[in-house]
């Protein structure tokens, strides 16, 4: 598809072929280049004959007497290099994809909002977005709560509500419950925080032209820019990616997934999706038995020979993880499902699907198992520390000389391969950071019972509070800071340690300090004030422009679902009992009754007011939440801590 962008470089926003407004970054990616192409695979296919050497070279004549640690050392070296090789595979070609043509027939389609306890604020946006979508279709709001006040906002925004009495099966359950009350042909699911764009369902529908095509798939990407997960993104190799934010998903969901697309393995990430309803019906619906229903259903339709496509343009833009204890959950929960799915499926060698199904499925699956690795490479270089073992048996300046070259060329070809969505700085953070929870998921393999379906909250905490870091983040720095010092006492002479192999031991200092940076970054960044639970479920966005409250010249500073901070050039009346507030966003007007809430003075007369929006104007809201969601005039995203 055709796209065009404006404003120069590191704009934040550009134009798509309608004219309507989307983020950096989300448009579909033009494709590489023969020569990058070539560049990316000659550096992936040098990394992966120079680490096969070298893995041979360790075995062969470098494994040092003390087998106990040299095994486990070169056991964790060839698991990188296996990781080195599935993710070759999955990113060798990012720019397959079948051609969409139009539809020649007119599908009925429902757009599916599955709900549970999200508030007002997160709901509004995405039950807007989504009944505003073209072709005709309707909006089902998929209510797992019960709560009157979402039926009376479904009604208001022109959306259907479904409830059910026997929650059962989580958002699985709540799927097929509405596919036994709805007739569609298909149905596009979008989580209760994803605000789809309008062209979401004008996109995604023409694969559909194909019969054998279950599922097309969309990015998950996030409007809440200053989340946990994200960080600007520094990457040297790919000068273009610095101007979106780094996001701690964008990886698997722009190269990752789209790689899918040459092996027919894309699967369904739950939200952002388009599915024919025939193909869910084929494999008994929406599958139950794990906390990952949407991988666990596509492993089923790949193998009753249903096809799935991946198209890769943002077509809806959701809520990251916005603390630490979010993530983690997120990660927890999804890890979890992939052991199930694991135990349950075996999709790594049961009947049905092809030998590239399989490895994209391991690429995916075996991955949640790397926080093992991670941990191993803390622990060795400390156990060699505290035991003056021998790990490795040869000469310091032909392994160094060898290692370096191979650790430099893994680490190019994996820069290479992300195409710039994961810096290799903030990647490592992010090993740490995720993998206790990885850990715990991983664990779950050996325990049959599952695990209790657990949301991400949406809700602003009553009061702000700070993360606490991971325990085991904690006791590997404390451990680490316990080995510098042991390490110190030893090379003086004051401990029963002796370290034959010197250049081994200072080896092993280096590497464990550079862990210990690492830890530190990851504790302080899960404890960073920053990154602390908010007070409230709305996202303010900075916006600029003309407004007027109760006729008075002013102009709009930030808007959320919730209520606007302008300033007037007059002192507003707090003694009302209602303000009028006016102002133009994306082109259109919009009228809100607002409450004041706090003035600020400032120079000149001015004042700086904090408004929020009066009840009963669900609709105005809605028209809101969907210029602001969708493109509408943002210029910078923030995640609000202030009470306006």
């Amino acid at each position: 598809m055709a796209t065009r962008r404006s404003g120069g470089r590191g704009a934040s926003r550009g134009l798509d072929r309608t004219g309507a407004p989307f983020f950096a970054g989300g448009e579909l990616p033009p494709p590489e280049s023969p020569r990058r192409r070539r560049a990316i695979h000659a550096g992936a296919v040098f990394a992966l004959v120079v680490s096969a050497a070298y893995l041979v070279w360790r075995a062969v004549a470098t494994l040092g007497a003390d087998r106990w640690i040299s095994v486990p050392l070169w056991v964790l070296e060839f698991s990188a290099v296996v990781s080195l090789a599935l993710f070759t595979f999955a990113l060798w070609d990012v720019d397959r994809r079948p051609l969409a043509p139009r539809l020649t027939t007119r599908p009925t389609v429902a757009v599916l909002i599955p709900t549970l306890n999200e508030p007002r604020e997160v709901l509004i946006p995405t039950i807007a977005a989504a009944v505003a979508l073209q072709p005709a279709h309707e909006t089902w709001v998929l209510d797992d709560g019960g709560r009157p006040f979402v039926a009376d906002l479904a009604s208001r925004l022109g959306a259907r509500y479904l409830t059910r009495e026997e929650r059962v099966d989580a958002k699985a359950g709540n799927l097929n419950h509405a596919l036994s009350h709805i007739s569609a042909d298909f149905v596009a699911v979008l989580d209760a925080d994803h605000v789809a764009r309008p062209g979401f369902l004008a996109e995604t529908l023409g694969y559909f032209a194909d019969p054998k095509v279950a599922i097309v798939q969309t990015p998950q990407d996030f409007y809440n820019v200053e989340s946990f997960e994200h960080d600007r993104n520094r990457s040297w190799l790919w000068p273009r990616a610095r101007r979106v934010p780094f996001n701690e998903q964008r990886l698997f969901y722009r190269a990752l997934q789209p790689g899918k697309n040459r092996w027919n393995a894309a699967f369904w990430c739950g939200t952002g999706a388009v599915i024919r309803v025939a193909a869910l019906r084929d494999v008994g619906g929406v599958a139950t038995e794990t906390l990952t229903e949407d991988m666990h259903t596509t492993v089923r339709l790949h193998r009753r020979g249903w096809r799935t496509v991946y198209h890769n343009e943002v077509l809806a833009y959701g809520l990251a993880a916005r603390t630490a204890a979010e993530y983690q959950a997120q990660r927890r929960r999804w890890g979890t499902g992939a052991m199930q799915i694991l135990r349950i499926e075996h999709p790594l060698r049961r009947p049905g699907l092809s030998l590239p199904q399989r490895l994209a499925y391991a690429s995916t699956i075996l991955g949640w198992f790397e926080a093992w690795r991670t941990l191993g490479y803390i622990l060795l270089p400390l156990a060699v520390i505290f035991s003056g073992a021998n790990p490795i048996n040869a000469n310091a300046l032909t392994f160094a000389t060898v290692f370096g070259t191979t650790f430099l060329a893994q680490r190019l070809a994996l820069a290479l391969l992300s195409r710039g969505y994961a810096p290799q700085g903030l990647a490592v953070l992010f090993e740490f950071v995720r993998m206790q929870s990885n850990l715990a998921a991983t664990l779950t393999i050996l325990r049959p019972r599952a695990r209790r379906f657990g949301v991400t909250s949406k809700e602003g905490g009553a009061e702000r509070q700070r993360i606490r870091p991971p325990w085991l983040l904690t006791a590997l720095l404390l451990v680490s800071i316990v080995a510098a010092v042991w390490f110190l006492l030893t090379v003086t002479g004051r401990t029963p340690v002796t370290y034959n192999l010197p250049w081994t031991a200072y080896g092993a200092a280096g590497w464990a300090a550079v862990n210990t940076v690492v830890l530190v970054a990851a504790r302080r960044r899960v404890h960073a004030d920053r990154f602390a639970t908010e007070r409230r479920a709305a996202v303010r966005v900075r916006v600029g422009g003309e407004a007027s409250l109760d006729g008075a010249a002013g102009g709009l500073i930030d808007l959320s679902v919730g209520g606007a901070l302008v300033w007037s050039n007059v002192v507003p009346n707090e003694r009302a009992l209602s303000h009028r507030l006016e102002f133009e966003l994306g082109g259109e007007r919009l009228t809100f009754s607002v409450d004041v809430r706090g003035v600020q003075r400032i120079a000149h007369g001015a004042a700086l007011v904090m408004c929020q929006f009066a009840g009963e104007q669900d609709r105005e809201i809605g028209r809101l939440a969907r210029l602001l969601f969708t493109g509408g005039g943002a210029r910078h995203l923030t995640a609000s801590r202030s009470a306006a």
